[in-house]
């Protein structure tokens, strides 16, 4: 068998246009502007751009480029002229505080660097503190010139018409194709770096849940940057699905994701529940209300049953899975087996069941242990820690020494530990109960309630301060920060300290991160000392569905 033949990334565009070249690739650009492509059309630009990737811009084997930018064509394409030349892409989460992303680039050595036109105002003043960016790519339209302190600078569509014909070497399997880092859990965002390999594997091995066909229309709504959209245009493009990319867009405006799904047909979509919470409401709203025949992935938190119930009605079936950064991400997606169906007496629990993270994805692995190592019953009850591996987890972080306190073995039998506590139950279906680090989703993105402390706590007029996540009925969880003032504050206007302490949160942490800072005597604390966060947790978990208070 050919057992060396490397699977690459490249391939999965080449195989797309020659057999499924008329296939359209549609992209609602930077501007609001829809751009048709074909798979073909695809290729060649993708051909172009490796070219001038390797020509005019110099980029060698094992460089690292990276984009800021949001889900459009462009961004789609430099997976692979990037991958295709031997050169990692470094994914660039936008959300993450300035701080953090000068720390991605620093920490992954990025040499060229791509950014949305609309993106350049907010990053225009930091983009100089990347220390080894030489040559900065600006994707979209742009009605001025643009000086960055020196760096030079193109358009992207300048080399896509300067570029050429290009023949795509065959790439070691393991070599990593692209990086994404984690969102700051604790401490600066680590490196997780992908391999061709994992890669392919990881969108093979979609269909096996979620599959795909060449009638299909797959709206990426998860950002790009986000562990590769989930996978989901990969795999998409294996079968030469219609792939629909929906630009800039908000969860306060959603007409243009309507629109898209009803105008393309869309059949397939992915995102988090506080998105479909969004466009459930919205399609509420309409007058005369739209049908779909729709699958979509929910992931990054635990779909609410209602949201699920709600989408049904206009034709769109949520599936639930389960993954992270660290294995590409998909490890778990929920299928329903013939004998559990028996099993369910209710529409409610029937309902309640499809909101398990699942069974796991073949060949993905899983084992769930106590403090002790020793493995947990599959009884539904008892909890232990996640521990993963297979052929798209990764074996270590990049460059961060946070690897000897994540992995668990050697050789051949290494497990991630996920951090999270989980129960099995008897059908071998696995359930998230808790995190074993005070982690807050929102809106399945990751925030650090540690570092949000510290930082509290770092100003003059806090005493004490500690962060937990709530319950919230449209982001999932929400941080709320209770706050003890030293006693020459107490005294002072609480809005106005509230505004200070929010003021100076801002400056390391992003808007959506910020928290409802609620004003307290005391804050309760265990037998060691420690903040109790169990209490509050169960104290306020009905916080945001009730009339709050600002101070206690």
């Amino acid at each position: 068998m050919m057992d060396d033949y490397p699977l690459n990334v490249h391939a999965i565009i080449r195989h797309a246009a020659l057999y499924f070249g008329e296939n359209e690739v549609v992209s609602r650009d930077v501007d609001g502007n829809i751009i048709r492509l074909t798979y073909r059309d695809t290729y060649d630009r993708v051909q172009r751009m490796a070219s001038m990737l390797e020509g005019e811009l110099g980029v060698r084997p094992g460089d690292r480029v990276g984009a800021l930018g949001v889900n459009t064509h462009r961004y789609y394409e430099l997976y692979y002229a990037m991958s295709g030349i031997g050169a990692v892409f470094v994914e660039m989460n936008f959300r993450l505080s300035p701080i953090e992303i000068t720390h991605v680039a620093n920490h992954s050595k990025v040499k060229v660097l791509f950014i949305d036109a609309p993106l350049l105002p907010q990053f225009k003043s930091i983009i100089p503190q990347f220390k080894h960016v030489e040559k900065v790519i600006v994707m979209g339209k742009v009605n001025e010139t643009i000086e960055l302190s020196g760096l030079k600078v193109y358009h992207y569509e300048d080399l896509i018409k300067s570029g050429s014909k290009y023949d795509f070497p065959l790439i070691d399997e393991k070599s990593a194709c692209c990086a994404c880092y984690t969102s700051g859990t604790t401490g600066m965002p680590k490196g997780v770096y992908y391999s061709h390999r994992s890669f392919v594997l990881h969108a093979m091995a979609i269909h096996q849940v979620f599959p795909m066909n060449p009638s299909d229309s797959l709206l990426q709504l998860v950002p790009l940057y986000h562990v590769n959209g989930w996978g989901m245009p990969f795999a998409a493009t294996i079968v030469g699905s219609k792939l629909v990319f929906p630009g800039m867009w908000s969860i306060n405006d959603l007409k243009p994701i309507i629109d898209l799904m009803i105008n393309e047909g869309v059949t397939r979509s992915n995102g988090v529940p506080s998105v479909w919470i969004s466009i459930l409401n919205y399609l509420r709203s309409m007058n005369p209300k739209p049908r779909f025949n729709m699958k979509v992935v929910s992931g990054g938190s635990e779909p609410p049953v209602a949201m699920m119930r709600g989408l049904s009605e206009f034709g769109i079936e949520v599936i639930h899975a389960y993954g992270s950064t660290e294995t590409s991400p998909l490890t778990h997606v929920y299928v329903i087996k013939p004998e559990v169906l028996n099993k369910l007496r209710s529409d409610d629990e029937y309902w309640s069941h499809r909101a398990k993270q699942g069974l796991p994805v073949f060949p993905m692995e899983r084992k769930v242990v106590d403090e002790y190592g020793r493995d947990v019953p599959w009884d539904g009850k008892t909890p232990g820690e996640l521990l993963e591996r297979g052929p798209w987890a990764i074996r270590e972080y990049f460059n961060d020494k946070r690897t000897f306190d994540s992995f668990y073995g050697e050789g051949f039998d290494i497990w991630w530990k996920s951090g999270n506590a989980v129960v099995i139950d008897e059908d071998g279906y696995m359930k998230i109960v808790d995190r074993l680090k005070d982690l807050i989703k929102s809106g399945g993105e990751w925030v650090s309630s540690v570092d949000m402390e510290n930082y509290l706590m770092a100003h003059p007029v806090v005493y004490e301060a500690t962060v937990i996540g709530v319950p919230h009925p449209r982001w999932g969880e929400r941080p709320l920060a209770f706050v003890v003032l030293k006693p020459e504050y107490k005294d002072k206007n609480k809005d106005a300290l509230r505004k200070e302490l929010i003021d100076h949160l801002s400056s390391r942490f992003v808007k959506w991160q910020l928290p409802e800072i609620l004003f307290v005597e005391s804050i309760p604390k265990t037998s060691t000392g420690k903040f109790d966060k169990k209490v509050l947790r169960e104290q306020y978990k009905d916080y945001f569905g009730k009339e709050k208070n600002s101070e206690i």
